[in-house]
């Protein structure tokens, strides 16, 4: 008997864009032998089309369990999330709060080191409060500035005076109400991806060698000059290292499921840090989620299996769950 699969995407985030073009890799490997695929798009205003899902149990219809291919506000940040939960309907990837806090960029840091993993200095400003002065005066040049809820590079910047630092402040504060500051770390960057309910297992890391100043937007998705080394040009131990982190990082932030961890390694001491938590990673052509388990062993198809046999997982373990007495 087929299962039936409704993939979500589109959303009203800033990664609108790249939702949709994971949808379509998700649709075009899903094995219609063993799903029934239903789409639902949500447009840049927030219209669901067909229709949008209930928030009762039982009133979806035959969806037996959700893919979400949203990235960024309004479905990565556990807001999409707790409807699924409301309507009682198994879905791929973290619950509500492993989502909501992977998504603030400042909470999983602090998670994450209140954990005892290696993390770089950070710090927080709001809208309406931007001090580039402080920033100046805490970290000096270069620093990133971030949007603290929203991915895929949207609104982040590289500074190295004050004038890009206050013109960032801005245009991150466009994004979010809150923003991070966080200090440059001048050496490599690594991805690493992460499967599984219990246990959680990491793949083969690759290495992001961009082709501008750091992997921003341009560059992950329009320029096409980025070079990724899979596997990452890493010692054996560096590597068992980097999983090691990887796996601990989503245990520190109650992730099931699946996501991608980004690394920095600082070039002069060879320190690792965990960067940040994708908890909907990317599922383009060039994503290097599928990639990276590809290298590992497991093929795209085989992958999306995986992912819905662990939502089917949890979700029927949850059942076990008392709600009242």
């Amino acid at each position: 008997m087929k299962i039936t699969v409704a993939v979500v995407y589109g959303g009203r985030s800033g990664e609108h864009e790249i939702s949709v073009r994971s949808a379509k890799s998700i649709l075009a490997a899903l094995d219609r032998e063993k799903y029934d695929v239903q789409e639902i798009f949500i447009s840049k205003s927030g219209e669901w089309q067909p229709a949008p899902l209930l928030p009762q149990p039982g009133a979806n219809g035959s969806i037996d369990v959700v893919f979400p291919a949203l990235h960024g506000t309004f479905g990565e940040d556990g807001t999409m999330q707790g409807l699924f939960e409301l309507a009682d309907l198994p879905y791929v990837g973290p619950g509500v709060l492993a989502s909501a806090l992977a998504m603030d960029k400042e909470v999983m840091k602090q998670v994450c080191r209140a954990h005892g993993l290696p993390v770089v200095e950070f710090a927080t400003q709001f809208r309406g409060h931007l001090d580039a002065g402080a920033v100046e005066a805490q970290f000096g040049y270069p620093v990133f500035v971030k949007p603290a809820n929203l991915g895929s590079s949207v609104g982040v910047a590289k500074c190295k005076d004050r004038a890009q630092l206050e013109e960032a402040l801005r245009v991150a504060a466009e994004y979010d109400v809150k923003i991070i500051i966080e200090r440059a770390v001048i050496g490599r960057e690594f991805e690493c991806a992460v499967l599984g309910n219990d246990p959680i297992e990491a793949s083969i890391p690759c290495e992001v060698l961009p082709s501008r100043e750091f992997y921003d937007y341009e560059d992950k998705y329009l320029l096409d000059k980025a070079v990724i080394e899979l596997p990452a040009k890493l010692s054996a131990e560096q590597t068992a290292e980097m999983r090691r982190l990887a796996v601990a990082a989503c245990r520190a932030c109650e992730v099931q499921g699946m996501s991608r961890v980004d690394f920095l390694m600082d070039g002069a001491t060879g320190q690792f840090f965990v960067n940040e938590v994708n908890t909907i990673p990317g599922f383009t052509s060039i994503s290097m989620y599928p990639k990276m388990w590809e290298y590992t062993g497991v093929p795209y198809s085989a992958l999306l299996d995986r992912l819905i046999g662990l939502a089917l997982e949890r979700h029927e373990t949850k059942k076990a769950t008392r709600y009242s007495k």
